[in-house]
């Protein structure tokens, strides 16, 4: 797996843990590297997993029922012909104890799709790709209710704060059918320090919202690099927290040093409980000091 400098995150209840492994067996090319217990949190004891899906990293986290996941931010599954009996058997295990929200079948813009909420309130949108994708994994972003109508600007305003940024495509809706106006984005994508991401408009009634339960972690270099990310994209005060923030669009990042992965992997129980203690305390990283908890 390639460095991944954006990596989304999940938080759940108490199944992080299962999810991923369900995950990693159900999904070509894709493991579970290590789970850890951050301990003492808001939350209690807290299951932190680092996994890959087809080569996408992840991570997750079981920190309690207050956060629940929703479709404002998905994750578009490319597949193509050849794969396609491979894909529909994923599909039809996904389905179980899921919300289908499309089904999967044909559409006027594929020849195969279909949009579930699994089992663990995780949602997938799968699409069959005429070509073979580069990406195999997409994180959509869906601007809705206050949102509606900022796909375009939000995809422009995070290709201004990234240094690796490039559009790749932007499709507006005809305007002739549904609610969706003509200057609505039905499909926008753009490539962020080498990770795809889409960007639509939805004019449809939802009673979600982007909030914690996926969330988008920066990783790093130095205490700069920190410093510059959390100045351009804290948006809310009362939401930074713990290396938290949200957006001016409500979406929620975490700015982490590249540093706590090693932290996170290698360290003992005692480590990572003093790391823990450290940075419940603050509310931008200090490196300097989670470095110095590390150490003792």
């Amino acid at each position: 797996m390639t460095y991944q400098k954006i990596v989304p995150h999940l938080w759940f209840d108490t199944e992080a843990a299962a999810a991923a492994e369900f995950y990693a067996d159900l999904f070509p090319d894709s493991k579970v590297h290590y789970t850890n217990a951050l301990e003492g949190t808001p939350s209690g004891d807290a299951d932190q997993v680092d996994f890959e899906i087809m080569g996408h990293q992840f991570m997750a986290i079981s920190a309690g029922p207050e956060i629940t996941k929703n479709p404002s931010i998905s994750f578009m599954i490319l597949f193509t012909a050849e794969e396609r009996g491979k894909f529909e058997r994923i599909w039809e295990t996904l389905t179980h104890e899921a919300e289908i929200r499309m089904p999967f079948k044909r559409y006027d813009f594929s020849e195969l799709y279909g949009w579930l909420d699994d089992k663990y309130g995780v949602s997938w949108q799968f699409y069959l790709s005429e070509e073979k994708p580069e990406a195999r994994i997409i994180p959509t972003l869906m601007f809705i209710n206050d949102n509606l109508g900022k796909a375009e600007a939000a995809m422009r305003f995070y290709m201004e704060i990234f240094h690796d940024a490039e559009i790749e495509g932007i499709h507006y809706y005809p305007g002739n059918d549904g609610p969706d106006s003509k200057q609505h984005v039905m499909h926008g994508q753009v490539r962020l320090e080498k990770l795809s991401f889409a960007f639509m408009d939805s004019a449809e009634k939802h009673d979600f919202d982007f909030s914690e339960g996926v969330s988008l972690i920066v990783k790093c270099d130095d205490q700069d690099e920190i410093d510059y990310y959390w100045g351009k994209l804290s948006h809310v005060p009362e939401a930074e927290i713990c290396g938290w923030l949200k957006d001016k669009y409500g979406v929620s990042w975490q700015i982490i040093p590249k540093v706590m992965d090693d932290m996170v992997r290698d360290g003992s129980r005692e480590q990572l409980q003093r790391v823990t203690e450290a940075f419940l305390k603050m509310k931008k990283f200090d490196i300097e000091e989670l470095e110095a908890a590390y150490r003792g």
